[in-house]
């Protein structure tokens, strides 16, 4: 969850940075001490516009699938939001029904100006996407969710800071897809068939009326093999029909840590939107390297 905050506010972030450093260099320009500003700036820009192009390529490179095609691995998806009451929950404080939301509460005491955090959270619920192939489950734990609704509201000497995406709209996932059972299913012949037999075993009675060939009351070897011949048969069967079945597909964070982002905008908006910061921050970056070689 944090590590997914973190990432959402890399603009605003480094925004601030580049006005608190100005600040700063104002005041040191005085004492012709302002170079070490103008260096950290550079850094601050530098590390911003690595961040915002990795995104832009990211999202450039990678084509959007459709849910009902699409491979296993780190994809791209662009669907919308189910509507169902299933796929709805309640933002702890406004209590609008969405498919997300991420909050911030703030409190101010009568002798101070500024708004001090005093609770946060987000959501962790999974909601479902569709397009016209298929239907997917998205796991937001850990994303980085970009341009969802923004609403402030005050009661009292509280703040209520709430972001929400809402069913029945647009939704864009980058994310590692991957199917769980159907055609995918994980399965052991073996372990069923033992599970299969051990069950027969319970009921001895049946089980000497299908496999005791010889009527003596006991099941031999040969008629032991018999019997679990015919449990194989039943367990392949039982695959062969549960690999039929559609699986559930569901899309969640990387595990080797790649960018998972979650949107309201469409690709060629959010990869566009990092564009303009991608040039923003190099702007920056040349600038601090030219008032360096100016101040040295």
């Amino acid at each position: 969850m944090l590590s997914g905050l973190r990432r959402y506010y890399i603009e605003a972030i480094s925004s601030t940075s580049y006005l608190g450093i100005l600040a700063l260099s104002a005041y040191a320009y005085k004492d012709g001490s302002a170079t070490f500003s103008i260096l950290l700036m550079a850094v601050v820009s530098v590390l911003a516009w690595i961040s915002t192009t990795k995104r832009v390529r990211a999202i450039a490179d990678i084509a959007t699938s459709r849910i009902g095609s699409a491979a296993q691995g780190y994809v791209e998806l662009y669907g919308r939001a189910s509507a169902h009451a299933d796929n709805l929950i309640k933002s702890p404080l406004s209590g609008m029904p969405c498919i997300w939301f991420r909050y911030w509460v703030y409190s101010k005491e009568n002798s101070k100006r500024e708004w001090r955090e005093v609770s946060r959270g987000v959501s962790d619920t999974t909601f479902e996407i569709s397009d016209h192939t298929g239907k997917c489950q998205v796991d937001p734990d850990d994303a980085e969710v970009i341009s969802p609704e923004r609403r402030v509201s005050y009661q009292g000497v509280y703040k209520h800071v709430e972001e929400l995406l809402y069913a029945g709209g647009s939704v864009y996932v980058l994310g590692e897809f991957s199917t769980i059972g159907g055609a995918n299913s994980v399965l052991s012949v073996k372990e069923d068939v033992g599970a299969l037999l051990a069950d027969w075993k319970k009921d001895p009675t049946q089980l000497k009326k299908r496999f005791d060939l010889d009527g003596n009351g006991e099941i031999d070897t040969q008629e032991w093999e018999l019997a679990r011949k015919a449990a194989k048969r039943e367990i392949e069967h039982l695959h062969r029909e549960i690999r039929k079945e559609s699986g559930v597909h569901i899309i969640r964070a990387p595990r080797d840590r790649r960018l998972f982002l979650i949107s309201s905008m469409s690709p060629q908006k959010l990869r566009q939107r990092y564009q303009r910061w991608s040039y923003f921050h190099f702007a920056v970056l040349v600038l601090s390297v030219g008032a360096f070689f100016w101040l040295m």
